[in-house]
């Protein structure tokens, strides 16, 4: 069966307890994304590990229960720093990163590499019966390839869409929208 392909960059989800300690603004929409309710926000914040940084990382709001900051493997080399791979929500083992925003700076242990998922409704995964809790999915074209360990992420409200950091779209040559297969073996 096949699945749409969502590349999805650096980013950080903020509590807005975190987001209010870095910004005397409200948390404005830039657009909206797939994943229903959620939205590009027009604040950034830049990361900091020692003297390392990445500027202008998007916020994806609403506000979290959480503050995760995720990156890829590249973004960490960048930083210096090692991030373990997790589930969205799992900061267990997360790396300790300062926040940057306009009027103030945290330090969180909340960075992480986001695990490949797929965002599905129960009602959508029993259709598709995809009883398993990981897959592998097929990628054709001229760096086609097998993903393997690509989680279900399973709510109620979601957009049917594979989501894949921008390491996995570039060694595969995958861009927003395309096809993949989801093979059950």
């Amino acid at each position: 069966m096949k699945v749409k392909v969502g590349v999805s960059l650096r980013h950080i989800h903020l509590t807005e307890e975190d987001y209010s300690q870095i910004f005397d603004e409200e948390l404005t929409e830039n657009r909206k994304i797939n994943q229903p309710g959620q939205f590009a926000s027009n604040q950034t914040v830049t990361l900091q590990n020692n003297d390392k940084k990445i500027e202008n990382v998007r916020i994806v709001g609403p506000f979290r229960k959480y503050t995760q900051v995720e990156i890829s493997r590249t973004d960490a080399y960048a930083l210096r720093l090692n991030p373990p791979v997790r589930k969205s929500g799992d900061l267990n083992g997360a790396e300790e990163i300062t926040i940057i925003g306009k009027t103030g700076k945290i330090t969180r242990k909340a960075c992480i590499i986001a695990d490949r998922h797929i965002h599905i409704t129960k009602e959508e995964r029993e259709k598709l019966n995809l009883t398993k809790d990981k897959y592998k999915v097929k990628i054709n074209g001229e760096r086609g390839g097998i993903l393997g360990e690509v989680h279900i992420s399973e709510n109620e409200k979601s957009y049917y869409e594979m989501h894949i950091d921008s390491d996995d779209a570039n060694a595969f040559n995958l861009k927003q929208n395309d096809e993949v297969e989801i093979i059950d073996e």
